[in-house]
């Protein structure tokens, strides 16, 4: 067993998927599913952190990070797809139970594996990641909204604003604690892969396919009252796109959940590693226990 991250890569579908490892893997496994505009290095972190107590898998997905990034000319970008390549990860790998780590996007990726294949989810981690319309903020509404009613130049431009090196420092420090905490390395790195020629046409497809997230809210609500995963929830309590009454409206749906607020905003992990860590190990202490019973 070992603490240190492993940085490896694995072929699905044709495609390069990079991901992080890192712990036993005969430990429970937390699947750690990342947001925009970012990839698992939002993780760097966390990773070692929990590493001895659990067995950690962080993919990008494709066209984030160090995964392959075809052009929207070779590849569909959809939360279907980049699903369906997280699924065929976990496939890969043996994975045959999980703990989902879900932040932004990554609940529309997470929930997907979550309703094709409820019986392999031991749990939930929710970090400012959406379910309801409740939660969903001004901020992205005057993106989003725009562009879904008709793709032009002119709607397109709030979204490429998201998607420029402002609006990705934005992301990043709005509602931190304390800005000078918040590693300056996270919207460089971030802004660099989406800076590559062709890649802010294909979020840009992705922002217009949100809407089939929202379309989904229901479904996945439904998945939630059905198989009822122990859930822990980390938000920061100042994010202006995903709002807290989007974290409070798991608890209608969700009965063996915990809520922690953060002095955060829409990323967490810079000022609250430690934190959070000993709230998952608080939590799923006991999945341990059960693995090695069952097994």
């Amino acid at each position: 067993m070992t603490t240190q991250t492993r940085f490896r890569t694995a072929t699905v579908h044709g495609r390069n998927v990079f991901y992080r490892e890192a712990g036993d893997p005969t430990a429970p496994t937390i699947l750690l599913l990342h947001g925009l505009p970012t990839s698992s290095q939002m993780f760097r972190d966390l990773i070692p952190a929990l590493a001895d107590r659990f067995h950690l898998v962080a993919p990008d997905y494709i066209g984030f990070g160090h995964s392959d990034a075809p052009s929207r000319a070779e590849f569909d970008y959809t939360f279907d797809n980049l699903a369906r390549h997280v699924a065929g990860l976990v496939d890969v790998l043996g994975l045959e139970s999980y703990i989902l780590y879900m932040q932004d996007y990554g609940g529309p990726v997470g929930f997907r594996l979550f309703t094709q294949r409820p019986e392999r989810v031991r749990g939930f981690i929710l970090q400012n990641t959406n379910a309801y319309m409740e939660g969903v903020g001004e901020a992205p509404k005057k993106v989003l909204l725009p562009l879904w009613e008709t793709r032009t130049p002119e709607t397109e431009a709030p979204a490429r604003e998201l998607l420029s090196l402002d609006g990705t420092k934005f992301q990043w420090l709005v509602g931190a604690k304390d800005p000078e905490a918040v590693n300056p390395d996270n919207w460089t790195l971030d802004q660099a892969l989406l800076d590559r020629p062709g890649t802010q046409d294909y979020q840009l497809d992705l922002l217009e396919n949100y809407q089939t997230n929202v379309a989904r809210y229901p479904e996945w609500q439904a998945a939630f009252r059905a198989h009822g995963p122990k859930t822990l929830i980390v938000w920061g309590q100042h994010d202006p796109f995903f709002i807290p009454p989007g974290a409070r409206a798991y608890l209608n749906d969700l009965a063996d959940v915990k809520l922690v607020w953060l002095d955060a905003g829409h990323f967490v992990l810079d000022e609250n590693t430690p934190k959070v860590a000993a709230e998952i190990k608080a939590v799923f202490a006991g999945e341990r226990a059960r693995a090695s019973s069952a097994a």
